[in-house]
């Protein structure tokens, strides 16, 4: 789930800590791609596996499948390589960069998936990054992604105007960082995700069909501090690295950050909250 624009690495057991959540849109997008594979053995790339939850999903629908995850975080595929169902299938994973990742020269590939990576690429690289994935893909073969799609959210709203909350204890660590300058390519936020037209036009060129969708989930939380524990293993992490070894103001922040939560989710009937999570999905199969 990585991308080399984060600095440090991931932590796997934070990611995991919402891992039936996280896993749902990997359910959601595979049944949509299941149609368009007639061979049991297909050759999958898995881009941005994580810890090879999305894998195991990819392996139990394939079983004949030869699969590799590619993720550019060491811990992440540490722990993918040490699950021993993923080891038993022969699950292979190898450490990438998926902006600038290629399947070997020459070899046939059935179906790159993609569970929540391209996000991390800039607007400028994005779509280009797919067009060119899809262009080297073989007649018959599937590219499928799905995206989150929440710049908008309050829950990463939020996490830009607390970046800018002035004279606070993280303040300083923000004053240069553009947050929430589009121009600005090393700002900790991410880009908005583009108009579903766009990756069309990209795509349909070269495609014998384009599916796109999307999807707004609601998990149910326990609170606003558990929505903080969310996004601490995704869309958080480049501003607490921006952080570094500064713990107070890490503390600070992500308290911050928690108060403001709470006027946005109220509390449901039993105390829990509802975290709307919208995703873009897309499958094409090349021509």
């Amino acid at each position: 789930m990585t991308s080399p624009a984060q600095k440090k690495d991931w932590s796997a057991a934070q990611y995991l800590k919402f891992g039936n959540e996280r896993t749902r849109p990997v359910h959601d997008l595979l049944r949509r791609v299941t149609p368009h594979l007639s061979t049991p053995t297909p050759r999958i790339y898995d881009l941005g596996c994580g810890p090879g939850n999305s894998t195991q999903v990819l392996l139990d629908a394939f079983p004949g499948a030869r699969a590799t995850g590619i993720d550019s975080s060491a811990d992440m595929l540490r722990q993918a390589r040490e699950d021993a169902r993923l080891t038993a299938a022969g699950a292979e994973f190898e450490a990438g960069d998926v902006g600038t990742w290629r399947a070997p020269a020459g070899q046939k590939v059935d179906l790159l998936f993609s569970n929540a990576v391209f996000h991390w690429l800039r607007s400028g690289a994005r779509i280009p990054a797919l067009a060119k994935l899809f262009k080297e893909l073989q007649s018959g073969a599937v590219l499928a992604i799905q995206v989150p799609d929440n710049y908008d959210a309050p829950s990463h709203t939020l996490m830009r105007t607390t970046a800018l909350l002035p004279g606070k204890p993280w303040s300083s660590h923000f004053v240069d960082a553009q947050v929430g300058n589009l121009e600005d390519q090393a700002r900790p936020d991410l880009d908005p995700i583009e108009r579903p037209e766009a990756f069309y036009d990209a795509l349909a060129p070269l495609a014998a069909s384009v599916d796109i969708w999307r999807t707004e989930y609601y998990h149910v939380l326990s609170d606003a501090g558990a929505i903080v524990e969310w996004v601490k293993g995704t869309g958080l992490q480049p501003y607490l690295q921006r952080m570094g070894d500064d713990e107070g103001a890490k503390t600070a922040f992500l308290s911050e950050y928690e108060e403001r939560l709470k006027g946005e989710y109220k509390e449901l009937v039993d105390g829990k909250v509802l975290l709307g999570y919208p995703r873009l999905f897309l499958v094409a199969v090349r021509k």
